[in-house]
């Protein structure tokens, strides 16, 4: 039990598999391939990435040390720390990521007719969809509050809306 606590036991490992992992669902998303769970699994998975590789830095942290007094390894640092940090700022563009949590809390907060004509169907039509799912709506309430009446989960209601037939 005490070798599979040990650091070097597991460390190396977590970060060849979660590089993997991080490496294949960041080229997906690159690409736009959102299907699936690949965001869900690139955002949430990559903790243990950098769990493996703080592992793997401790235990190497003599040679890890030294690389970075090279003139490479200090710019590396240098280079990626200066873009994390341009990273946190928008710089005038709106990204899609930007606005697609305002964009899910309109539509979680408007009425269901503003919900229909948004998705191009009528009032009557969504209540009925929403019907097929189990779920009993008006087109005065909103997505939030069939949420919270039903127990259904925002995101199922409104894949109900936009996903499903």
């Amino acid at each position: 039990m005490q070798k599979f606590l040990s650091l070097r036991s597991w460390a190396t490992q977590l970060t060849i598999g979660s590089f993997l992992l991080m490496s294949g669902t960041g080229i997906l998303l690159f690409f736009e391939f959102e299907e699936g769970l690949t965001a869900v699994v690139h955002q949430w998975l990559s903790w243990f990435f950098v769990i493996g590789a703080v592992a793997h830095i401790v235990i190497n942290f003599r040679p890890f040390k030294s690389r970075l007094k090279s003139g490479w390894g200090k710019a590396c640092v240098v280079v990626f720390g200066v873009a994390f940090m341009a990273s946190c700022f928008s710089w005038g563009m709106v990204t899609g990521p930007q606005l697609e949590r305002p964009i899910e809390e309109a539509l979680v907060y408007a009425p269901l007719s503003a919900l229909a004509a948004v998705s191009q169907i009528s009032s009557d039509d969504l209540i009925r969809k929403l019907a097929g799912h189990g779920v009993t709506a008006s087109s005065n309430q909103s997505i939030y509050d069939l949420s919270i009446r039903s127990g259904v989960d925002e995101n199922e209601l409104l894949g109900f809306v936009f996903l499903s037939n």
